[in-house]
């Protein structure tokens, strides 16, 4: 199965293709029941696997290691992935975009800024030279075969903004972000640099980018949105509460009810992403 060109196909359909961010193995999970995409979010993936902000903690070997195990749970779903700065120089950026590719991820995103990185939606965010990062990234689509290569920039400045997005546009890139974009207006002001080529948007409870719908976003011409956190901050907000009840009831469990979930509802969620399961599903087959 090509997966590259599986969410090519995807994002050039009419509409805004949703990818959803997932920062462990049971977001991912949850997030299948719903949605066909799924984005490998570096806030997330700080966040679950090493308790840390998303400001250049990661090593390529466990965001490599992650997306191998979702691919082998989830075969039928698209993988973008998010590769921070490409873990800072060219040729590393290059590896891991090979590695990524031969497991089955289906796109990576590659940011222009430079260390110590900063979340797309803080203060503070410093940013390659433009040549400097130009390089990086041609060097990075000679390396893949069909990969889809998100290009992302993190230039505030608004004349920089529309310098960056319009070099990157002239780019064999297939996908352009301008990460923390703050206003309609200024969608409208990246569609009309880039082109014709495919536009993505993210979205980030608190962050800078205005909420908007799928429906809104296709107005605007963008072809791809992605969702970073929702799993994250809702595991945060439930789990919060949770333990906050626990507590006040001294250590009792809530009455399990119909519509909770409880051991047997778990056990099925997980069931579903053992590997030999899934041609059985498909043609109709329960395994047990």
């Amino acid at each position: 199965m090509n997966y590259a060109n599986r969410l090519r196909d995807a994002i050039a359909e009419d509409g805004t293709t949703p990818l959803i961010g997932v920062f462990d193995m049971f977001s991912a999970s949850i997030a299948a029941q719903h949605y066909e995409g799924m984005f490998v979010s570096g806030f997330g993936f700080a966040a679950s696997h090493y308790g840390l902000p998303d400001i250049g903690f990661i090593a390529w070997p466990d965001i490599v290691a992650f997306v191998q195990r979702l691919r082998l749970a989830f075969p039928d779903q698209h993988l973008l992935v998010d590769i921070d700065d490409g873990y800072v120089d060219p040729e590393t950026a290059c590896h891991v975009i090979q590695h990524l590719e031969a497991i089955g991820a289906s796109g990576v995103i590659l940011e222009d800024q430079k260390r110590p990185r900063r979340c797309g939606h803080v203060e503070g965010k410093q940013i390659l030279p433009l040549e400097e990062y130009l390089e990086k990234l041609e060097m990075v689509l000679d390396s893949r075969r069909d990969l889809v290569v998100v290009a992302r920039t993190d230039a505030t400045e608004e004349s920089e903004i529309l310098r960056r997005a319009k070099a990157l546009a002239e780019t064999d890139a297939d996908v352009i972000l301008v990460d923390g974009v703050r206003s309609v207006e200024w969608i409208h002001k990246v569609r009309a640099v880039i082109g014709d080529k495919r536009l993505l948007f993210n979205q980030i409870a608190g962050g800078k980018s205005p909420r908007l719908s799928l429906s809104e976003l296709s107005d605007l011409g963008v072809d791809v949105a992605i969702y970073s956190t929702p799993c994250l901050f809702a595991a945060h907000t439930a789990i919060d509460q949770a333990l906050a009840e626990l507590k006040k009831t001294d250590g009792r469990l809530p009455e399990h009810r119909a519509e909770s979930v409880g051991v047997a509802e778990s056990i099925a969620l997980l069931e579903k992403n053992i590997s030999r399961r899934h041609g059985r599903e498909k043609a109709g087959m329960t395994v047990r």
